[in-house]
């Protein structure tokens, strides 16, 4: 039977005994032990695959650990390394990436609940004969369930326990087993990232860094812990005087291959279930990100398009990483974007490369400071990534791929669509030059927006999709105009018109976008307007008792723009307004 795609499924335990596909990951087990500090933080960016790794690691080192979860796997083959470590330590693992709430007491009493119940795993410690009375005391009050007014039952640990309870939590567990202990926090930052969204974060800063120092300094019950994350935050704000600490970001060269999928393990997948022939439209879509030396594809991209290619092998790619959260990021580095910035965002999105100055710390508080810092959290949070070398603090960062590329297309037209609108005037003027079949006003007023906005015109791009673009962002002016009834792509005559306009005056509107790789746009015009014509779109603005009907044809090249009137004769449209740089219009043919 042929294993399921782990969709979702984030513990170990689960995938090797539930029958989904597991992609190997178990040699970082080998080099987190070779290459190990004392307390090692990692920092990848979100959904790849850090709770798993987390997770695996748990069942390796736990005591009792079942072993023939790692049969067959690659860790298995290192049999001295199995011997001394597997199943000898006692293990503390906790994630903080359900820790928020509204307010700071909702989120100390997530962080209560989450201490608490791991806690709770070790209930062998209110009856230890190796612990005190004392200790066996402190232990039940760090597990103490209390009745809340709202909230129901909940752990009561005071602040003063919770600070220490990790770290008080380690030397029971080393005390009752006699062996030092290993410690796991998975998603360290949400906790802070929820504070900062929410107005307490001076709050959290203090419990969260109260609680890491207690556990990770100078703790001898510690034998090493291992921290992930989406963002390094600074030293200062949460690691204060921690000299221990060992730092693995999307740029440190070791443990690349181990958050992601390589080209390899990708291919070992597709070729398990059939799908080699979608090979290159993944690597389009969801390769591209560099984390030290090593390329590797996000994968909860690949596990849920290959998911959906089981169940219909002609479902296009999506966006299955960017789908998953609000990309907040993205939103507010486009709306602080300077002209300047606008420029190198449109660098991106058509495939080049910017260089910037990457800061590897930061506070939240930070973030908003400078569209610089925002540069740097981008980048660590995997919107951007390394491409060629770096030179200092400074590197050459570019869009992944194809997915975080539509991304920061769809995001820079809801930005421009917003923006354009709060200038009524001004739109309203253009929305009107169509119906006054001023081409003149419309070719000034669009190059205008133009260069408000950002563009597309990377060459990988299709030229249809670049039609798209334009067609998005006038289509989005024109339905300012809530008293028009304004189609996008509707069927009419023998075609589709890009964009069609009814008004209450009985005026009928058709417009044709055409993409002019070569830059001569008075051809383009020609042939939108000769297609209008061919394809016979007007008929369907007759049908719905339009009077008048004026056509316009539209062509682009990067920033440039011309838009040509036509008026219908026997057998050609005789162009009527033609405005660019003085250039007169082709002859009919």
């Amino acid at each position: 039977m042929m294993e399921k795609m782990p969709v979702g499924v984030e513990g170990f335990a689960d995938i090797r005994t539930h029958g989904f596909y597991y992609v190997d990951k178990t040699m970082f087990i080998a080099e987190l032990l070779r290459n190990w500090g004392k307390v090692n933080l990692f920092t990848r960016p979100r959904r790849f695959g850090k709770t798993l790794m987390m997770d695996m690691p748990k069942s390796f080192f736990e005591i009792g650990a079942d072993r023939t979860l790692f049969d067959g796997l690659d860790i298995s083959r290192e049999t001295e390394l199995c011997e001394r470590y597997m199943g000898r330590y006692p293990v503390i693992s906790v994630t903080l990436k359900d820790v928020n709430g509204r307010n700071f007491e909702a989120a100390r009493n997530a962080l209560r609940s989450k201490v608490g119940k791991e806690a709770l795993r070790f209930r062998f410690l209110a009856e230890s004969e190796k612990l005190t009375e004392e200790e066996r005391g402190m232990y039940l009050r760090m597990i103490h369930v209390g009745d809340g007014k709202e909230n129901g039952s909940f752990f009561s640990m005071s602040d003063d326990v919770l600070c220490e309870s990790l770290g008080i939590l380690s030397q029971f567990l080393a005390k009752h087993y006699g062996r030092q202990v290993i410690l796991l926090i998975d998603e360290y930052d949400v906790p802070l990232d929820k504070a900062f969204q929410n107005g307490y974060y001076d709050e959290m800063i203090m419990l969260i860094r109260n609680l890491f120092s207690n556990t990770l300094k100078t703790n001898p019950a510690l034998y090493f812990a291992v921290i992930t994350g989406c963002l390094r935050i600074s030293r200062e704000s949460i690691f204060t005087g921690m000299n221990n600490l060992k730092v693995n970001t999307v740029s440190t060269p070791r443990f690349g291959e181990y958050f992601g999928f390589t080209d390899a393990k990708v291919e070992g997948l597709l070729e398990t279930y059939g799908l080699e022939a979608h090979k290159e439209d993944i690597r389009d879509w969801y390769n591209g990100y560099h984390f030290g030396g090593t390329s590797v594809y996000c994968p909860w991209d690949v596990i849920n398009y290959c998911d959906e290619l089981l169940a219909d092998p002609q479902i296009p790619p999506r966006n299955y990483w960017s789908d998953s959260s609000g990309n907040d990021l993205v939103k507010r580095f486009i709306y602080m974007a300077d002209q300047t910035t606008k420029e190198e965002i449109e660098q991106l999105i058509n495939g080049e490369t910017v260089v910037k100055p990457i800061k590897q710390e930061l506070t939240y508080k930070e973030l908003d400071e400078s569209i610089d810092n925002l540069w740097s959290v981008l980048f660590s949070a995997g919107y951007l990534t390394q491409r060629g070398k770096s030179y200092g603090d400074e590197m050459e960062l570019v869009i992944p791929n194809r997915e975080v590329t539509k991304l920061f297309i769809r995001l820079a037209k809801e930005w421009f669509t917003e923006t354009s609108r709060t200038d009524f005037s001004r739109i309203s003027r253009f929305c009107l030059a169509f119906v006054e079949g001023d081409a003149e006003r419309v070719s000034e007023m669009l190059h205008d927006y133009l260069w408000d906005s950002i563009s597309v015109r990377d060459t990988a791009v299709r030229k249809n999709l670049k039609e798209n673009f334009y067609h998005g962002m006038v289509l989005g002016l024109l339905r300012s105009r809530r008293d028009w009834i304004i189609k996008s792509n509707e069927e009419s005559g023998e075609g589709y018109s890009d964009i069609s306009v009814c008004t209450p005056e009985r005026t009928g509107i058709i417009i044709e976008f055409k993409y002019q790789e070569n830059g001569n746009l008075e051809k383009g015009c020609a042939d939108a307007l000769a297609q209008i014509e061919t394809q016979k779109y007007a008929e369907g603005l007759k049908r719905r008792g339009m009077k008048k009907i004026i056509r316009y044809g539209i062509a682009f090249w990067e920033k440039e723009c011309l838009a040509v009137r036509g008026e219908r004769l026997d057998h050609w449209t005789k162009v009527r307004h033609i405005t660019h740089r003085g250039i007169d219009p082709p002859p009919p043919e």
